[in-house]
């Protein structure tokens, strides 16, 4: 089994580091927010004080962090897990952020120390039950070294090279607001003419939002500001190409006022 280092226990991150453990794995952690990691320490995992403290000895570094910034401050920064790591480890970047900033991150890593680039597809729900998608990118071999560990959290999809996995990522996390808001403006209409919200929502999935049907009538998070977040990395890769229907979508995420609120808000409940 594997020495394993988790850095960062938000929603993803915690979970991920207890199907670790459940599978046998030694698990060291480390949360700017130490309170945070109480529930995993108690579960069996060691707490670090620091990213480099964490790092030293791991064989795998998991970074699941809110954005680029708090990825290059976690590795790079004073304190930063890179500098420590050895020779023949790997960082699993599975932050959702842009293709470049990952392969930015695998370039500045120490010599001998691989990236994978692993970001996540699914809720909290299926972090927890070791469901999610992995979409994975990275150099063939280092995929294969690194599919059994990644296997215990999910279904590997390998999509290229390093960044192509988060190149993926904003494909889908733009798929899934932009129908977000279609599912809203239906909804607007049945209430319109009358239409029952149960009926309508009924009808509509078995039609082409059956999939943001499903996420708005089942339990999972994943904040406006997050979404808000990765909507803006996919606009800025878009540059002049037009998207009327993901700026529009950008619009909605950003009228939002509850930034904490899920994505669902969107739709609004009634």
């Amino acid at each position: 089994m594997s020495a394993v280092t988790v850095l960062g226990l938000g929603q993803m991150g915690a979970p991920i580091a207890q199907v670790l453990m459940g599978a046998g794995h030694s698990v060291t952690v480390w949360n700017r927010n130490e309170a945070r990691s109480a529930p995993v320490v108690a579960a069996g995992a060691a707490l670090a004080a620091t990213p480099a403290e964490a790092a030293r000895g791991a064989g795998v570094v998991i970074t699941m962090l809110t954005d680029a910034a708090a990825v290059d401050a976690v590795l790079f920064g004073p304190d930063g897990a890179a500098a420590h790591l050895k020779p023949g480890s790997c960082v699993v970047q599975m932050s959702t952020i842009a293709p470049a900033e990952v392969r930015d991150v695998a370039v500045r890593l120490p010599a001998g120390v691989d990236l994978v680039d692993a970001p996540v597809a699914g809720s909290v729900d299926a972090a927890a039950s070791g469901t999610l998608r992995i979409l994975a990118g990275g150099e063939s071999g280092v995929l294969d070294r690194m599919t059994p560990l990644l296997s215990v959290l999910g279904t590997v999809r390998r999509c290229g090279a390093v960044g192509d996995g988060a190149a993926v990522k904003l494909v889908l996390n733009t798929a899934l607001v932009t129908g977000l808001a279609a599912l809203a403006d239906a909804l607007a209409v049945a209430r319109s003419v009358g239409v029952d919200r149960d009926v309508a929502l009924e009808a509509l999935a078995s039609g082409p939002l059956g999939a943001v049907v499903a996420r708005v009538t089942t339990s999972s998070s994943f904040s406006i500001a997050l979404a808000s977040k990765d909507l803006d990395l996919a606009l800025r890769e878009l540059g002049d190409t037009p998207a009327p229907i993901a700026h529009a979508a950008g619009h909605a995420l950003r009228a939002v006022t509850d930034r904490s609120a899920d994505i669902t808000a969107l739709v609004g409940k009634e």
